[in-house]
This record gives C-alpha cells, structure tokens and sequence, in this order.
C-alpha cells in the first residue's frame, strides 16, 4: 500500500491556505504524483478561522474524507495557536511550520511538544509578505518554506507550477513579487 501524506493549513480566511494546498497539490501532480487538496470553512468571512488540506500520494488517493491524522500541520496564522488545537491528530514524528517571528524552540515550548521525533519550522512569513508583495498575505513565502523542511518538490517544481497557476488570475509583476517570496522564505525558514 502506498504512504499516504496528510497536510493540515491552520489560517484564516484572506491569508491564501486553500490557494496554497490548491497550488502545492497542482505542483505534487506536475510531477506524476497524485494529490487532493480541500478547504473546511466555519463562517465564511474574511479573518474567520479555516483550515485547508492536502493529500500525496505516488499511487492514487481513495480516501475522500476529512483529514484527522496529518503529518504536517501547517500555521499561518500563530493566533489560532491559543483557539484550535492545531497539534489534533498529529504523530510524535510530525512536523509542524508556523508563521511567526519566534524561533522554533519558542513554539516548542508553547505548543508543548515533547517528543524528539517532532520537527518544529519557522518562518515570519508575514514580514516577508510585506516585503516582498506588500501585503500581509503568508501563504506564498509558507510554501516555500515547506518545500525547504521537507523536500515534497524542488524549488525549482514550485516555482514553475506557482507561477503558471498565479499567472491565471495575477498580473505578473505580482507574480513575480510571489515568487520572490518564495525563494526568500525557502533560504530564511528556521528550525
């Protein structure tokens, strides 16, 4: 039986987690893999807590429920920390990557994760953001840094599928400052 890998997106309306688990999901099929990705909403306005998720797989995914086991818990928005239990589900070998502009040991110890099998990545995403698209907008500097903790893709398969599906709907120099951010966050993310 294949390895099935769960991703679970912590963020909130307006902060891109379903355009992020869409174009990562897009990039996993690039490369002859298969994905899902899926949103779950409460109520359905900006800066309402939502999560997304992922689904990858080397052979077909069946599975078509919601995620509750995933390797990989995803946070862009550090707030949600103190409201959802973002760690629900989780292995003691998972892997966690927030948005914040603590260190990995800070989050650690505020998440409480004791096991040494725990991977925990940070990144101030936000700032990046700022910097580099000039809004606050985390996901696109998230993915980069995932790819960085965990290796699913290369850079380089992120960045070519990330620019051709932002490009459907963004005028390029935006997509350009995405992409920037992508590869600033894929060299400063932390553990």
């Amino acid at each position: 039986m294949a390895k099935l890998l769960e991703i679970r997106w912590h963020g909130r309306a307006g902060q891109g987690a379903k355009t992020a688990a869409l174009v990562l999901a897009e990039a996993v099929i690039s490369t002859g893999r298969h994905a899902q990705a899926f949103p779950e909403y409460g109520p359905e306005r900006m800066g309402a807590p939502m999560q997304a998720f992922n689904r990858i797989s080397d052979e077909s995914i069946t599975v078509h429920s919601h995620v509750e086991r995933p390797k990989i818990v995803i946070v862009l928005d550090p707030t949600l920390m103190s409201t959802v239990d973002v760690k629900s589900g989780v292995p003691d070998d998972g892997i966690y990557l927030v948005n914040t502009p603590l260190s990995a040991a800070e989050i650690r110890r505020k998440l409480k994760l004791e096991a040494d099998k725990v991977s925990v990545y940070t990144l101030d995403a936000t700032q990046i953001s700022i910097d580099t698209i000039g809004r606050p907008i985390p996901n696109t500097p998230m993915m980069g840094a995932l790819v960085a903790a965990t290796g699913l893709l290369t850079l380089d398969e992120l960045i070519a599928d990330t620019r051709v599906k932002l490009a459907k709907k963004l005028r390029p120099e935006i997509v350009d400052k995405n992409i920037e951010a992508i590869r600033r966050a894929y060299q400063e993310v932390a553990q």
